[in-house]
């Protein structure tokens, strides 16, 4: 169902009368929610020729009439004369379809509402009075910030269907967890939750919301990956809306591919919600840009239990930048086959523990030393380990300064 209006135009035509910037703006919305636009005006906006080469809209180069209206939906009048578009929405009343009039709402037999969508919910703030549309987005735009900060309960009243909502929640600091991610966190009726990634937003959750803490750390495995896909799939199948909350990303060696899978197999249905990955925020947020111009072009992301395959030891020779997750444990063996592969053992080495949090904490060696490093200072998991050139210390500064703009794109 549209956003608009509450009325579902998926499919359906709607015609617009005007092609100047007003009704270019409105477009938008009838093509994101589906509907067949057809514009009619002899002059057209860059915008809606746009549209027009991605065959989004239909145009007409000519002045609208009354048979345009024939087998449309729902009508805007919105050319640039307040008499045209009174007229248009008299051709709409007669034949009974929605109209919105752009120069005067109380002509029409619609108004258009500020919109805003925050998962499954939409809301659209309408004027009741005298047209103010300053007024209705400044409304609009106050919920739905509530809504996107987590601040108001969006669980569901009715009965229904359960569903799982795979949330990936950054690497720690529960500002870098998404819209969409918070937004899940208000729907939901329990929430599976990891040791890691933004826990501490789970305190906003409501006190009556299940909280199932599944977390694993490298030495206790409390829950098993069959256990955590029997949770998920149990609780959506009485009808819970769950939100597994994952650190980083839930498609980057976060198993939520078999968690994915387990729900679709047993037929609940499954979300997916992207989150910013440890492997290029944690270093990014220390200083370290992994793929830094003029420095490292290539990137690879792996985990201890691979970091000392030939893989990453090929792409540490040739100069990439190789990103090491769950690696601290297997450092001396990463280490150890690296240097056994000739690389050079002056490469530089980082160490971030606890990225992104209070606790944060960066060692740096060289290829030759962080192991003895890393005993010596007590590294502990969880931590990210990036070998490369963009690992040494003060090259954000130096790699900038050295570094001429380049030509064109």
């Amino acid at each position: 169902m549209t956003a608009l209006f509450g009325l579902d135009l998926r499919g359906r035509r709607v015609v617009v009368a005007g092609g100047g910037s007003v009704a270019a703006r409105r477009v938008r919305r009838f093509v994101t929610e589906g509907a067949l636009v057809t514009v009619v005006a002899p002059d057209i906006d860059e915008d809606l020729e746009r549209h027009a080469l991605h065959g989004d809209v239909t145009l007409v180069r000519r002045g609208v009439e009354a048979a345009d209206l024939d087998e449309a939906w729902f009508v805007l009048a919105a050319t640039d004369d307040k008499a045209l578009n009174d007229t248009v929405a008299g051709w709409a009343e007669d034949r009974r379809v929605w109209c919105i009039d752009a120069s005067d709402a109380s002509r029409g037999t619609a108004r258009q509402a500020a919109m805003s969508r925050h998962g499954e919910v939409s809301i659209g703030v309408l004027s009741t009075g005298a047209p103010d549309p300053g007024r209705i987005r400044k409304v609009r735009d106050q919920i739905a910030a509530r809504l996107d900060a987590g601040e108001m309960d969006m669980r569901r009243e009715r009965a229904g269907a359960g569903r799982v909502i795979l949330v990936g929640s950054g690497p720690g600091d529960p500002g870098l967890i998404t819209v969409r991610g918070r937004q899940a966190l208000a729907e939901a009726d329990v929430v599976v939750t990891d040791r890691l990634g933004a826990t501490e937003l789970l305190v906003t959750v409501p006190y009556d919301v299940e909280v199932v803490n599944v977390g694993k750390s490298p030495t206790h495995h409390p829950v098993p990956q069959h256990e955590i896909n029997a949770i998920l799939v149990d609780r959506a199948l009485a009808g819970k809306t769950v939100v597994r909350l994952k650190g980083g990303d839930p498609y980057v060696f976060g198993r939520g591919g078999e968690e994915v899978h387990a729900c679709v197999e047993a037929g609940v249905d499954v979300e997916v919600v992207p989150g910013v990955t440890s492997a290029l925020s944690v270093p990014a947020l220390a200083g370290i840009p992994v793929t830094q111009r003029g420095v490292a072009t290539s990137l690879l992301v792996t985990t201890g239990h691979a970091g000392a395959d030939p893989a990453a030891r090929a792409a540490m020779a040739a100069g990439a930048t190789v990103v090491i997750l769950m690696g601290v444990s297997a450092l001396p063996d990463i280490v150890q086959a690296a240097l056994s592969a000739g690389c050079d053992p002056s490469l530089p080495v980082a160490i971030v523990e606890n990225g992104t949090t209070s606790r944060e904490r960066v060692t740096r060696g060289t290829l030759e030393d962080i192991s003895r490093i890393a005993s010596e200072t007590g590294v502990k998991p969880p931590a990210i380990i990036v070998v490369g050139d963009v690992a040494t210390p003060g090259l954000l500064a130096s790699a900038v300064a050295a570094t001429p703009e380049p030509k064109g794109d």
